[in-house]
């Protein structure tokens, strides 16, 4: 399984705040953008089961255990396999371990977060999948923190799910887009955006402006935002693969289904301003939450009340993975 690295741009910090300071103000009312200290996020609401790589482990890095661990260092961006291996019909050979993965991109133990497609061949079905997972290393065992949104068969609506609480193993399939770091403490990008008044979703709105400022220089970006206030449009895929060869937009959208979700929505971003010759997926954005709802972000359905919150960090590298070898250009919204 091929696996291409590539170095993406890594601007200064508050120089990207600057630069998305300006472009969000384009869309939003209300927006705020500064370089501050990585927050806690094993707290609520992420609470996710980031440790951080210390002195313990394998190469040796050291950090003040003290401090909280965060979306910080030797950071990089994943894309899996990817849509054509999903449509127009599914290819099912295309599984994967999260851990493999972490250990492909040279950085065993890292913390992953992102979006992907469940891992069928172990859950019995499709779904949406919220990796959010502390990898394997040395001296630490894995931790999966992630959730899977499938559609309900008892009512059509969304069924979320902690994957642990069910299932095992730290399995993907077909595409993810994730981000991985050492989970360290340290400097990243808040966000804050509110009342939206351009048409761009709140992602778009971001690596736009990024591609716009950096044109040719490729910069990847991951990270954690917040869903306040408001409601967002959201997909899942059904439970059942498609029998049929779904060849266009118009049949994927037929084929998912649709859901008005409400805050407070937990959701992992993936997105790179542009694409360096890889075939990648440009944005893919997942949600969580604690009152059942989850699945595939698209854009607020509320811009008058509509509230972000986002934690934010460029990414060093770029690792492509079983690029798929034939490849179009829909479903990728």
């Amino acid at each position: 399984m091929a696996c291409l690295e590539h170095s993406f741009h890594m601007p200064d910090l508050q120089e990207l705040a600057g630069v998305l300071q300006k472009g969000l103000k384009a869309n939003f009312a209300d927006v705020q953008v500064s370089v501050v200290d990585c927050p806690d996020l094993t707290k609520e609401p992420f609470t996710f089961p980031v440790k951080g790589i210390t002195a313990d482990d394998a190469w040796g890095t050291i950090w003040d255990a003290r401090e909280n661990p965060g979306i910080c260092g030797k950071t990089r961006i994943v894309e899996v396999g990817g849509v054509p291996y999903l449509l127009p019909l599914v290819n099912k050979k295309k599984v994967y371990d999260v851990n493999k993965i972490a250990k492909e991109i040279k950085l065993p133990g890292a913390f992953i977060l992102g979006a992907g497609a469940g891992p069928f061949h172990t859950l019995g079905f499709n779904s949406e999948f919220m990796p959010v997972i502390q990898t394997e290393s040395e001296h630490k065992s894995p931790v999966n923190g992630s959730y899977i949104a499938r559609v309900n068969p008892a009512d059509g609506g969304c069924l979320l799910e902690k994957y642990s609480e069910k299932y095992h193993g730290f399995g993907c399939a077909l595409l993810a887009n994730l981000f991985a770091s050492e989970g360290q403490p340290g400097k990243v990008i808040e966000v804050k955006a509110k009342r939206r008044t351009g048409k761009l979703n709140f992602v778009t709105c971001m690596r736009q402006t990024i591609e716009n400022h950096y044109g040719d220089k490729p910069v990847g970006i991951g990270g954690t935002f917040l869903v306040q206030k408001g409601k967002v449009k959201t997909h899942i895929m059904p439970a059942e693969f498609s029998s049929c060869p779904l060849n266009s937009d118009e049949a994927v959208n037929q084929w998912l289904r649709f859901y008005e979700m409400s805050a407070p929505l937990v959701c992992l971003p993936v997105f790179v301003s542009r694409d360096p010759g890889f075939d990648l997926r440009l944005e893919h954005t997942h949600c969580f939450s604690h009152h059942g709802e989850g699945g595939h972000y698209h854009y607020d359905t509320t811009p008058d009340t509509v509230e972000y919150l986002g934690y934010f960090s460029p990414a060093e590298l770029l690792y492509r993975i079983d690029q798929p070898k034939e490849t179009h250009s829909f479903g990728r919204d």
